[in-house]
């Protein structure tokens, strides 16, 4: 009993798309891991519509999923829309309109979903224990943050400050000045009130960053230090001490696009949204004392994947 799947997550910023193969006692064999700066909420996100542009660049990449979904005789296709179509108005019209042009039925998921989703692939990755962590997902429109340990999730929300979203808000000048950085933290001490209340009532012990900026923070992290394996293969769990965050973070802060993009491990498609996305962590990590740093490489499209092998008897999913 084998099945070959293709996972496909249409966020805000980027398109990833998973082809894999699981054998019947749930062990994966990937054919193909692609992620594309789709950057589907530029030019459009703040007016809350997708944009010509951006609808336009979907389109081919989604035609290309399609070939290679095609190629690998692939028997079950998931797609996920998120924040971005979630709320776009001409959202529902582009969903009608990838069916007509590439025949992958896309469901819109709400951020209650995407956060249990998250937690389903996250949770797939080994990362979590008997303690109380705080996943965090990081996406260009939403940010999902799950209150969990191993077993269970105890609280969970969306909330919509993704990294484009906080780009729109906050990135007036390159460096972002000092006082752009007070009001992103001040924004989100009042946008993040409910997740201030759970933290306080569950009292996580880490935080767990989940795929995206985590994933280039610990590359960029690596690198430092002279260590490439991560750019071999890389590690479905991490560590990130909080020290080496802070190091990244100082540098994030004062260099321009030009000076991030140097950096290496640096990723092209996430040079400016790592800055906003950073003050987040930042945010997080002194708002909530947490002390500690694991990531995960896992997120929604590895939770979708764990939900549909579970639905069709997959045991070890």
């Amino acid at each position: 009993m084998t099945k070959r799947l293709a996972l496909i997550d249409m966020g805000t910023n980027t398109f990833h798309l998973l082809i894999t193969e699981v054998d019947a006692n749930g062990n994966r064999t990937d054919f193909v891991k692609n992620k594309l700066p789709v950057r589907l909420g530029q030019g459009g996100i703040s007016k809350g519509t997708i944009a010509p542009e951006s609808y336009e660049r979907a389109m081919k990449t989604l035609k290309d999923f399609r070939r290679q979904i095609d190629e690998y005789n692939v028997e079950t296709v998931r797609a996920m829309a998120t924040s971005m179509v979630r709320n776009a108005s001409n959202g529902e019209d582009f969903i009608k309109d990838i069916y007509k042009q590439t025949d992958i039925q896309v469901e819109i998921i709400d951020g209650d979903r995407e956060a249990e989703l998250i937690y389903y692939g996250v949770r797939s990755a080994g990362v979590l224990d008997g303690q109380i962590s705080l996943i965090m997902d990081i996406g260009g429109g939403s940010v999902e943050f799950i209150i969990c340990n191993d077993q269970e999730i105890f609280w969970k929300q969306s909330f919509e400050v993704g990294a484009q979203r906080l780009m729109d808000k906050f990135f007036t000048a390159d460096p972002i000045p000092d006082a752009q950085v007070a009001a992103e933290k001040q924004f989100l001490a009042e946008q993040l009130q409910p997740l201030t209340e759970a933290v306080e009532r569950y009292t996580p012990a880490r935080l767990v960053g989940s795929s995206g900026t985590f994933d280039t923070l610990c590359d960029i992290d690596a690198l430092s230090r002279g260590d490439n394996t991560r750019q071999l293969s890389q590690p479905a769990t991490a560590a990130l001490q909080v020290s080496d965050f802070y190091k990244i973070y100082q540098e994030l802060l004062h260099k321009t696009h030009d000076e991030r993009l140097a950096i290496p491990g640096m990723l092209e498609m996430r040079v400016d949204m790592i800055v906003l996305a950073s003050i987040l962590v930042d945010f997080v990590l002194e708002t909530y004392q947490l002390k500690e740093i694991r990531v995960s490489a896992y997120a929604l499209k590895e939770g979708v994947l764990q939900k549909v092998l579970q639905e069709e008897g997959f045991n070890n999913a």
